[in-house]
Parts: structure tokens; C-alpha cells; sequence
């Protein structure tokens, strides 16, 4: 690896405790080569044979030769690395574990990495292109060739390109999985076509960090702080949990404290020092009466913030221009009054002398107080947003931003490679995906598509999913079944999926696409203080490279992986070239090589020319290897680019760089061609960060000239399920489904059996004193009703969640239609009724069943259910700044009447566009300043041109 090859070999955390235990260091780096009989990983001078007893065979010591190809798990977003042990005899992948060079996971994985091996070989998934046989939703299929496809879908694109309906084709994502590869594809085809999950998982705090940082996520150095506070559960199932958790048990470890703001006790919570389980929805009051505390107490670190916090453009919107800095304190303190200790004790039930312990715990550690808020609270609540932005305002005053131990911009620890011949942004906007009532929204309006063509704002002619299961996923999923069942609203709709799921049911066509060890990838995530790349790669074809086979560079990848499953990365430039054979619709140029001018690019050839020309430092450490940068990545699966990446905003812009840049006089921004690159900070021109004002914006000029003035400061929003807000003489509770079972994302890792033996049913959690007033015990059904149905499940009685709410998980309760429908491992058999006027009722036929399949591991299934799609009963609440749909509900608990069974679910259509239409009115719709869609400077995917910015541009 760059600078040091051995880094990625480290000790196990329990060895680090028992080190710790006996005085010894806890951080120890093994040679390469241990001494003695034991290794924590073959070392890579090993990976092309390496040999090891066959565990399956014992007693007898057969030995395996394999060759190890290192790749990258496909099962969260986290992109931890893999090795996959390949054996020579057999020529099959025999398990994967983790890989040691990977400097975000440093070998080590969750229970999904290694389960990969269930997904490649799962006996349902889908070996070939297949093309629906009868109506939507029948399951009627027949097996096609990828030829068929793409010259049938090529073809319906280029029609709806050449009769000018542009936004009539779209891409819907659920996890990228990949750097900008989908973005260079839909610039290159010239359409705002991407579509992508984000506003069911992380739109809120995404809003939220970008107004304060530029950035649109934050990046907590755990593993030098000194006090930790998580916001959900970060250790089993928050973002990048794996090499987060890693990071946030070395924090501990080396002394941190550890509190975690959450109405479960999740494991994260029960790991941590203080588990506040405050009231879903106050956190904003919590986090705001630990800020009034800090400034009380005079321990803010007043030359951090008086140097980068927007405190001048503060008091010139207070109509004090020229203040000093300690009339600004006054005033945040004056703001801020009202959220005292007593008062967030009355919103979110945590004792007022534990909020201020809390307080002075935080301010102890200054700057290493690493905090960290993704989904949880900021996804489930109207306002969540302002969740996220009133913790960043306790990061700034103790000056823990960017700091060692602090929390930083997430773009200052992710590589963004630059691509060969990049596209121009398109000429058109969609408003399917932006449309105006969200000038704010981050990013696309995706859960709101089927009410949008319901209501007639458009069509589509092609729609494409990929890795994405809108139908289980998304809120209101019958909404997504009436829209997609429906031929003239969507034309075409073709899923790209390794797996069958919900949404196939209603495609067209069904396409096969690998695993993570059956396809190329780049990702690089901002999981430390630091910045790495990683390559997700075929694992047979590199074996096949490395046995010394001849594979021609244009071979496509469904060549050596299973049946005929195929890649995106090839898929696009193939249909690329279909859509644009002769070029004159001047797409085909974008997927022409770099190196063979007029020919088609090949996807060596695209990772080719990245490595050679995009990841800082790659080129010489392949060199000093001799090797080409592109197999180097192939060989060690990773590369770590920096280490140690504190403090950017204070990077002094050079001379020559200033000479050709020019200085506002009043705000200090520092533009170059227009563009700010900076800022003058006590005469010196800083890098900053990537606000407007270049420095922390705690007002926001954005919030005040786009309709929401009362909101320009971090503040706190009453979330749709308020205690205010619900009728408890009614007897109406708060439902929590923001949460995970660990192990488990099931629309990647359903198919997954070992996985689905740890986790397959999704109980409604109830406190022992609720359970005890309603009259359940644990095993009990339960019926729970929101505002456009209801379903049916059963309760767990536990101690382990704040009285007064109920939870469920949002991650499981998959279903078919059909008694080989796929997904046999993690699925229910159900009936679909259709009952007319909107009204669907979905009834559980059969729970999950052993089968007869080439595993026979299908043979011993022993559990039974397979939990309650609680989605389909949720009406679509998105937030009227950031978008973000509120998951949390208001429903009331009834015991089931004699007619209802485990797993019944009843929805009314007609009611969910009705709660639609009401959080609709909510908005404050574009336009904003100059007549602007949206803020220029706010990021958005695939940034069309800047012209389609403004309104008049349609």
C-alpha cells in the first residue's frame, strides 16, 4: 500500500482488549510474513497460491490450492474489501473473507461480506436476460439474448430521443455502488434521467450538514476522539457501519466516552456510557440545550469560531452590522435562551443534570468530540434536517470541526476520480425529479415518482431500475403497483437486478447483474480521517488472468461469471452504441476508447485510464512495484491516497493562485473566473470550506432568500408525530420503522440463506408498561393502523425502547406472488386483491417453506415467517424543505379482530394521495433569487447545464 504496505494487518479487537487487560500495546502491526504458525491473512506475496486444509474434510488433511482475488462487498455502501478464494481444482469461488490491504476495512467485514458466497451461488438468482411473456404482474417469462435486448430497448430509446421526449427516459438507483460511472453515462445520452433512493434514507441530514460545511455528509475521526455522540445505531446498522464500528470500539478502547441518542437500545446503545432514549423527534431540543450550556458555561472555543463561523453576516441580518465578536455571543446566547436544560427535558424526557453533564463531558473533549448523525432521527421527523444542523452546531462550538478526533466534511475523506472526455451537463431539467414545490430537496423527489404521473406531471417511455425494489422499499408501495402495472404511464420498464424481487414482478425485462465479485466498480467512502479508493472486479476473470489464460480485452465479463450475468459498466456502453450506431446522435463519442480513437471503449480500458490519470499517487506506487497502475488494483483490490487529512478549510491559497483571483472587500470570498476558491481569514488567504461564504454558515442566506427566513439558524421543528400532535386520549402512539435488524439490507442480501437464519421476522417492539396497559404479551398479533391501512404483526414485549413508542423494522417482511417467485430463503407466499376504488388487501398464503433446489441447505429451513412489509401501509410525508420522507407514523394499536391473520395488509390508494396532497401544500415552491429553480451552488446529481437553472428554461 502507499507508504506503508503493512497497515492493513492489524490485531483483532478482542486480542486488542486482552492486550490491553495484560499491559501489553493494543496496536500492533505483525511482519508481513509472521513467525510462527498462526496469520491473521496470507500475505499477498501468497495470493496466487495459496494452500490450506479443507475444513470439510476433516479428519483427513486434504489440502485446497486456491488463488485469492481481493473485490469489494456489494451488500451496503460501505465498499469493504473482499478476498475471494478461488480453488484451482474446481475452478469456483470457495468462500470470501476479508481483505487486509483494504484501508477502510483493514480486513475486517460484517456478516454480509461473507456472505456473498450464499448470493453467487444462491440456487434462485437470475442467470439470463429475460423478457415478460404475459401481462405485468402474471410472472409469465422467456429467456431472450442480451443481443435481443439491447437492440429492442436501443431502439425504444432512440425513438423517444429522436421525437425530442428527452425526460421520457430514466435511471432509478438504489445504492450506486460505483464513482460517477452511471453520471458520465446519462451526461453522454445528454438526459436528466437519475433517479436514486435517497429521499427515503438521508436527504434530511444531507440538507442539513451541506448548509453548514458545502458538504453534504459528515466524516467522524472516532478513533481519536475523545467523545463520542451517535445519533441511531451506528454499530450494527448505521452508515459505514463496519468500518465505523471498527473505529468507534478503538475510541473507547484508548479512553473515549460514548453517548447515543436513541429511543431503542440497539447494541450500539448498549455499548455506550449514556443511552438517551429521548423522545423521536426532540433531539433538535437536546442538542440545542447542550449548545445554551456550552456558551452558558463560557467553554466554546471562541478563536475557532470567531475565525470560521459567519458570525459578521449573523449580526448584519440582525440589523447589528459591525458588532464585535462578543455582541455576536451575546446575541446566539440570547437566541438560544429559551433552550434551557429543564425545557428539553420537558420535549424529549432526558433529565436536565444528564443534559448538563453531557454538556461539560462534550466541552471537555473540544476539539475531539466526534459526532455523527445519517438516518434515524433526520429520516423518521418534519424538520430532521434542522436535527443534523443543530448537531454541527455543537461541533463548532467546541471547535471539533476538521479536526484529529473531530468531525469533518465528508468530501475531504472521498475520492471523486475524474473520468476520460467528460460529457457536458444536459439541456434539460426534469421535473419528475426536481420539480419545483423542492428548490431545497436533497436529492430527487424519487418516492413521489408514481404520484407525480398519477397526477399527470409526465410519463415514461423507458424506466430502468437498477439494484432497486421501489415496490418493498418505498412508502405507499401499491401506489408503485398501480403506476407501474400501467402501460401507458410506463412504457418500458427494465430491472437490472442480480435477484427476482417485488418490483420484477412489473418489468419488462429482467437482466441479470452480478454480485460484488462479478463486476467492476470503483468506490471510495469517507469511513476515517483519510482517502482511499477501492476496485470492485470479476474474481473469475482475474483468476483466469492470473492462471495465465489469453482474455481478450473486449471479452464481456458474463464469460466467466455464472449463466450469463453481465455488469452495468459494459451493459451501458453497449447500449450506448445501439442507441447511437452511427453517431449522429452524438452519444456514441462518450463511449468511444481513450487509447483506440473511433472504437468502443472497453471497461479495462475506462478503469485503465482512471488509474492512470485519476487517484493521486497510484501511478508510482504500481511503478515502484512494476506494475501498471490498473494491475496493481487488480492485485491488491485498494489504494490509500492520503493519511491524516485534518484542517483543509485552513489551506493557505498560493501567491500565484492569488494573483489571478480577486477579493469581495465585504465578505472576504475569494473568486477566481467568478467561482469562490476562498477566504481571508485574519489577512490570509484560507482554502475554507465549500460554502458560499466560504466558512461555516450558521445563518444561511440560502434558507432566508429561498421562503424559510425562520429557519436561516439550526433550530428546532415539531416533527409530525409530536406529542402535541398525537390524539393519546384516542389512544394513538408513535411508530418507529427507522431502524435495521443487524446483518441485514434485504434488497441486496435477501437471497442470502445464512443471513436470513439470523434475522427473519420483523416484531412490533412494545415497552413492558404499554404492553402491560394494552393487554399483549410477546407472540401476541398485534394490528396496527395508519392513516391508510393497516397490517398485521406480532408484538415483542421489551424493556428496551422508550415507553410510548412502538417499533418495527423497515428492512424485512419480503413477499411474492408466485410459489417459485424467488427469494424462497427471505420470503412470504401471498395473495394480491385488488378490491377496487384503491383498495388492495395483501393475505400471507404460506410462510417461508423448505424447497427442493441444487443447495441442500434449502432442504433444512426451520423458521417459519418472514416478517410484515410494513412499507406498503405508510402514506408518502415529505418534508417541505429537504424532501426527505418523515418515516415515523402516527398509528393506533388494536388487538386483531377474528378475521385477521399474521402478515394481513390493507391499504386505500385514495387515502395516500389525499396525505400526498397535504404535505404537498407545505411546500414553498420555487422561484428563488433570479428567478432560479434552485441554488446554484446547492449540488444536485447529474448538474445539467446552467442555463436550465432558470424557470424560464423549460
Amino acid at each position: 500500500m502507499n507508504g506503508d504496505p503493512q497497515r492493513g494487518f492489524r490485531l483483532s479487537l478482542i486480542e486488542r482488549f486482552f492486550r490491553r487487560l495484560s499491559g501489553k500495546p493494543a496496536f500492533v502491526i505483525p511482519p508481513m510474513a509472521p513467525r510462527g504458525p498462526l496469520q491473521l491473512y496470507p500475505s499477498p506475496e501468497n495470493w496466487d497460491h495459496w494452500e490450506e486444509y479443507d475444513a470439510g474434510a476433516w479428519p483427513r488433511r486434504v489440502k485446497r490450492a486456491c488463488t485469492l482475488v481481493p473485490t469489494i462487498c456489494f451488500n451496503c455502501e460501505a465498499a469493504c474489501g473482499l478476498l475471494a478464494y478461488v480453488d484451482k481444482s474446481t475452478k469456483t469461488i470457495r468462500r470470501f473473507e476479508g481483505n487486509p490491504m483494504h484501508p477502510g476495512s483493514r480486513g475486517r467485514n460484517c456478516a454480509k461480506g461473507p456472505a456473498t458466497i450464499n448470493q453467487i451461488n444462491d440456487p434462485e438468482r437470475i442467470l439470463f436476460p429475460m423478457k415478460r411473456a404475459g401481462r405485468r404482474g402474471e410472472e409469465k417469462w422467456r429467456r431472450i439474448t442480451w443481443d435481443e435486448a439491447l437492440d429492442e430497448i436501443g431502439a425504444r430509446i432512440r425513438r423517444a430521443f429522436v421525437e425530442g421526449r428527452h425526460n421520457e427516459v430514466m435511471y432509478h438507483v438504489g445504492r450506486p455502488g460505483h464513482e460517477r460511472y452511471i453520471e458520465r453515462v446519462l451526461k453522454g445520452w445528454g438526459i436528466d434521467g437519475h433517479n436514486s433512493h435517497t429521499n427515503v434514507c438521508s436527504a434530511s441530514a444531507r440538507l442539513g450538514y451541506q448548509l453548514w460545511t458545502g458538504s453534504d455528509r459528515p466524516s467522524p475521526d472516532h478513533a481519536n476522539a475523545r467523545f463520542i455522540l451517535l445519533l441511531s445505531s451506528h454499530l450494527e446498522t448505521g452508515h459505514y457501519f463496519n468500518p465505523h464500528a471498527q473505529r468507534i470500539i478503538e475510541g473507547k478502547m484508548r479512553g473515549a466516552k460514548l453517548a447515543v441518542i436513541d429511543p431503542r437500545l440497539s447494541n450500539t446503545a448498549s455499548m455506550a456510557d449514556w443511552w438517551l432514549p429521548a423522545v423521536p423527534g426532540s433531539e433538535s431540543a437536546l442538542l440545542l440545550a447542550i449548545a445554551k450550556v456550552i456558551l452558558d458555561d463560557g467553554t466554546l472555543d471562541r478563536e475557532f469560531v470567531r475565525r470560521w463561523v459567519n458570525w459578521e453576516e449573523f449580526l448584519r441580518e440582525a440589523g447589528r452590522p459591525g458588532g464585535s465578536f462578543d455582541d455576536f455571543i451575546a446575541a446566539l446566547s440570547s437566541h438560544y435562551a429559551s433552550f434551557t436544560p429543564e425545557f428539553a427535558e420537558a420535549e424529549c424526557g432526558i433529565p436536565a443534570g444528564t443534559i448538563v453533564t453531557l454538556a461539560r463531558e462534550i466541552a471537555r473533549a473540544g476539539s475531539a468530540f466526534a459526532a455523527h448523525l445519517w438516518r434515524g432521527t433526520a429520516s423518521g421527523n418534519l424538520g430532521g434536517w434542522q436535527v443534523a444542523r443543530a448537531l454541527q452546531l455543537v461541533s463548532v462550538l467546541v471547535g471539533a470541526v476538521g479536526t484529529k478526533g473531530g468531525t469533518s466534511p465528508a468530501s475531504w475523506n472521498k475520492h471523486a476520480p475524474k473520468l476520460f472526455a467528460e460529457p457536458p451537463g444536459q439541456k434539460f431539467w426534469n421535473e419528475l425529479l426536481f420539480p419545483d414545490e423542492w428548490p431545497l430537496a436533497h436529492y430527487e423527489m424519487s418516492f413521489l415518482l408514481p404520484h407525480f404521473i398519477k397526477e399527470g406531471r409526465g410519463r415514461l417511455d423507458t424506466y430502468f431500475t437498477r439494484v432497486y425494489n421501489p415496490v418493498w422499499t418505498n412508502p405507499d408501495g401499491f401506489t408503485w403497483m398501480e403506476v407501474l402495472s400501467d402501460e401507458s404511464k410506463v412504457g418500458c420498464h427494465v430491472a437490472l437486478t442480480p435477484t427476482w424481487s417485488e418490483t420484477t414482478i412489473f418489468a419488462d425485462y429482467v437482466l441479470p447483474m452480478g454480485h460484488a465479485g462479478e463486476r467492476h466498480d470503483v468506490q471510495s467512502q469517507e469511513t476515517q480521517a483519510g482517502v482511499w479508493v477501492s476496485f470492485r472486479q470479476p474474481v473469475m476473470r482475474e483468476a483466469r488472468r492470473r492462471w495465465g489464460e489469453a482474455i481478450p480485452d473486449d471479452e464481456p465479463t458474463w464469460k466467466s461469471n455464472p449463466g450469463e450475468v453481465w455488469e452495468e459498466d459494459e451493459f451501458w456502453i453497449e447500449l450506448s452504441w445501439r442507441i447511437d450506431p452511427d453517431g449522429s446522435l452524438g452519444i456514441r463519442k462518450w463511449f468511444e476508447s481513450p487509447y483506440r480513437p473511433g472504437a468502443k471503449v472497453t471497461v479495462s480500458e475506462y478503469y485503465r485510464w482512471m488509474f492512470e490519470n485519476s487517484v493521486p499517487g497510484l501511478p508510482e506506487a504500481a511503478a515502484a512495484e512494476g506494475l501498471a497502475p490498473l494491475d496493481y488494483m487488480r492485485r491488491y483490490g485498494a489504494f490509500e491516497i492520503k493519511r491524516e487529512v485534518y484542517e483543509l478549510h485552513e489551506t493557505k491559497l498560493p501567491a500565484a493562485l492569488m494573483q489571478t483571483a480577486a477579493v469581495d472587500p465585504a465578505s472576504g470570498v475569494i473568486r477566481r473566473d467568478g467561482a469562490p476558491i476562498g477566504v481571508m481569514i485574519d489577512g490570509e488567504p484560507r482554502q475554507g470550506f465549500a460554502t458560499p461564504s466560504r466558512r461555516l454558515e450558521l445563518f444561511s442566506r440560502t434558507m432566508r432568500e429561498w421562503k424559510w427566513p425562520e429557519m436561516a439558524l439550526p433550530g428546532y421543528v415539531h416533527s409530525q408525530v409530536h406529542p402535541d400532535e398525537l390524539d393519546a386520549a384516542a389512544g394513538e402512539m408513535l411508530l418507529l420503522p427507522t431502524f435495521r435488524l443487524p446483518t441485514l439490507i434485504h434488497t441486496r442480501s435477501g437471497n442470502a440463506k445464512w443471513l436470513n437464519e439470523i434475522s427473519h421476522r420483523n416484531p412490533l417492539l412494545m415497552h413492558t408498561a404499554d404492553a402491560a396497559r394494552l393487554g399483549f404479551r410477546t407472540g401476541d398479533l398485534v394490528k396496527v393502523r395508519t392513516q391508510i391501512g393497516f397490517f398485521v404483526n406480532r408484538v415483542y414485549v421489551t424493556e428496551g425502547i422508550r415507553p410510548g413508542v412502538v417499533a418495527c423494522s423497515h428492512h424485512l417482511g419480503r413477499w411474492r406472488v408466485s410459489e417459485k417467485g424467488g427469494s424462497r430463503w427471505a420470503s412470504a407466499l401471498v395473495s394480491l386483491d385488488n378490491r377496487g376504488a384503491g383498495v388492495w388487501r395483501m393475505r400471507q398464503r404460506q410462510g417461508i417453506e423448505p424447497f427442493e433446489s441444487a443447495d441442500p441447505d434449502s432442504q433444512r429451513i426451520w423458521w417459519r415467517e418472514a416478517g410484515v412489509n410494513q412499507n406498503l401501509t405508510f402514506p408518502v410525508q415529505p418534508d417541505p424543505v429537504s424532501g426527505m420522507h418523515c418515516w415515523h407514523q402516527k398509528v393506533f394499536i388494536e388487538k386483531p379482530g377474528p378475521d385477521d391473520r399474521y402478515g394481513d395488509i390493507e391499504v386505500d390508494t385514495g387515502k395516500s394521495m389525499e396525505v400526498f396532497r397535504r404535505w404537498l401544500a407545505m411546500t414553498r415552491p420555487a422561484p428563488g433569487p433570479g428567478n432560479l429553480r434552485r441554488p446554484l451552488w446547492l449540488g444536485r446529481p447529474v448538474r445539467p447545464a446552467e442555463e436550465m437553472f432558470k424557470m424560464t428554461a423549460r
